[in-house]
């Protein structure tokens, strides 16, 4: 066995500061002479990413746990009161929300212990919601941070922590890295300050967040409705089907849809209140049909409209309906276009599209999106990849370019958002949207998928794909990072039949013109990203995953000439053939 990951397991068992509990956990290992748990617990500690940590429950250093929590938390009260004296701030708060995973509300209590120590006000919801509430939390206390527990949509085994910062969006440069920094240097758990959590309320410096909070989100998020006349008036036509697949978005979603006035709404029974074990899903992911598995029979059984399913932490929301016999399924691309395209018609025909509107996409996705946009005079940027990025976008506009106004933002991973009160993806609001917009259809006899068509009659037709190509281990990072390399000196003028008008590298920050050689700059951080832009407005982008040990490439295919069938039919033609022609370019490298 590695000594060392002995050792340190050693030393957790004889250290008297961890618990009992923690401790015999630890022993029980040694006693077995489990060296691969041992191993995997020991090897390293949990480390701290640009946005937080997220790992397997249980006690040891490269896992989820009391101590790692409250460690985590030091490393950023101590950022937080580093900034607050840069600022001069006299008092210093921080947000905190949790979700339904084991130990989330016990976590979220260790995280305002340890800022209560530090002299932060925490505020602490009294009952678990999701990412959306956590950001407006933070934006609404004016705190200088905020504390996500949550796994997203991982197995039941995980749990995480994510971190935000005063404009209620996740941790960007240079705090994030001041972060790890500060994680990095802490080597003894004792050396975290702790409180004693009802010592903290009693000292005024723990709070918690009630309804009042709560149901201020509600009525902003509802204040951003398009048409509430319509959803007022006929939100009852529009039989819908919700399931939160036992995450925190069962009070959230169904409060919304009420106050917009969609009263229809059946809740999937056996995945409606908060189950750590998510016992009826094998992933509680909605981008996975099989996570709406529950939801779509109920849909079927009660021959409802369309059913909606939001994973764990409540920022991502999936859908479903039947149309012809078939079950149809829409991916983040085509969810997006339906919102860009509703909301921005809404606004236009209504007078409410405010001066100077803008609209914050990812590079990855559609770009069916950006002429939408166009069409109706909304200025478009675009970012790298994540809602970290959109959000400091709008968190920079606000700063730099006040008298711009935003209108949406989405990305090709099923995130939206249609306002500005918080600063992360909502899977609340995208719901009652996405409601309002299968309304607005219903009523003219139509369906998502009319939509898409008549949006696709108007604008050219996009097709999107997504391929990830799995590489495991050391030999695997090696082989993705040769793939890379092989795109990145590609100077063949066409790429599968197609012709290649540039070529964006974030690494280097260039875009290489194919037709006249010319360099020039992008305007987005370094990050090992790759596009291929095409001149009849298809792109391919190509980018390692930040957490699993994948390559992913991101194929959008326009189409323009033809009927709207010939145009499908070309673009699946089209696709089939760059899945084909990237696959043996890999296989080569």
């Amino acid at each position: 066995m590695e000594q060392s990951a002995l050792e340190r397991a050693t030393a957790w068992a004889n250290n008297k500061y961890f618990s009992e509990e923690s401790r015999k956990e630890i022993q029980n290992l040694i006693d077995e002479n489990n060296e691969k748990e041992l191993i995997e617990r020991f090897y390293k500690d949990l480390e701290f990413g640009t946005g937080g940590m997220r790992s397997i429950i249980g006690a040891g250093t490269n896992r989820i746990n009391t101590y790692t929590i409250r460690k985590a938390t030091q490393a950023l009260a101590n950022e937080v009161i580093r900034s607050g004296k840069e600022e001069g701030l006299s008092e210093l708060k921080v947000a905190i929300s949790y979700d339904n995973r084991r130990f989330s509300f016990e976590f979220a209590k260790e995280v305002a212990s340890v800022m209560a120590a530090n002299g932060i006000h925490a505020y602490i919801y009294k009952r678990l919601n999701p990412v959306p509430l956590l950001s407006f939390s933070v934006r609404h206390h004016n705190a200088q941070a905020g504390v996500m527990v949550t796994a997203s949509h991982n197995p039941p085994e995980y749990n995480g922590y994510k971190v935000f910062w005063n404009d209620g969006a996740q941790v960007t440069p240079p705090n994030d890295s001041n972060i790890i920094n500060n994680y990095n240097s802490i080597t003894d758990f004792a050396s975290v300050k702790t409180m004693d959590f009802q010592e903290g309320e009693s000292k005024g410096l723990i709070h918690w967040v009630g309804e009042d909070v709560e149901n201020k989100y509600f009525e902003s998020i509802n204040s951003k409705a398009i048409n509430p006349e319509m959803c007022s008036e006929n939100g009852g036509k529009l039989n819908i089907v919700y399931t939160p697949i036992h995450g925190t978005g069962y009070i959230p979603c169904t409060t919304a849809l009420s106050n917009l006035g969609f009263s229809n709404v059946q809740v999937v029974e056996e995945q409606k209140l908060p189950d750590s074990d998510f016992p009826t899903v094998s992933s509680p992911n909605p981008e996975n049909p099989e996570a709406l598995a529950m939801a779509v029979k109920l849909m079927q059984d009660t021959k409802a409209d369309v059913a909606f399913g939001t994973d764990p932490d409540t920022d991502r929301v999936g859908l479903a309906f039947e149309k012809n016999g078939e079950m149809v399924y829409l991916n983040g691309n085509q969810i997006g276009i339906l919102m860009v395209h509703y909301m921005m018609n809404g606004l236009t025909k209504s007078g409410k599209m405010p001066t100077n509107p803008y609209f914050v996409k990812t590079i990855v996705t559609t770009p069916l999106q950006d002429q939408i946009a166009k069409s109706f005079g909304v200025e478009t940027f675009n970012t790298l990849t994540g809602f970290k990025w959109i959000c400091g976008k709008m968190n920079q506009l606000e700063k730099t370019n006040p008298e711009k106004n935003f209108v949406f933002a989405t990305e090709e991973s099923f995130g939206y958002l249609n306002h500005e009160f918080v600063r992360d993806k909502d899977g609340v609001s995208s719901i009652t949207l996405l409601s309002e917009i299968c309304l607005h259809y219903k009523l003219q006899g139509m369906d998502l998928v009319d939509g898409l068509d008549k949006i696709y009659e108007e604008y050219g037709f996009s097709s999107e794909t997504l391929l990830n190509l799995n590489y495991f281990g050391k030999e695997g990072s090696e082989k993705i990072s040769r793939i890379m390399d092989n795109f990145r000196g590609y100077s063949e003028k066409t790429f599968c039949g197609e012709e290649i008008s540039y070529l964006e590298d974030y690494s280097t920050g260039e875009s290489k013109s194919f037709t006249d050689s010319k360099i020039s700059k992008l305007d987005l951080p370094s990050s090992n990203v790759l596009g291929f832009n095409f001149t009849n407005g298809t792109k391919v982008y190509m980018r390692p995953s930040g957490t699993e040990p994948k390559i992913k490439f991101y194929i959008m295919i326009q189409e323009k000439e033809g009927s709207l069938e010939e145009k499908k039919q070309k673009a699946n033609q089209k696709t089939q053939e760059f899945l084909d022609y990237i696959k043996e370019q890999a296989d080569q490298a």
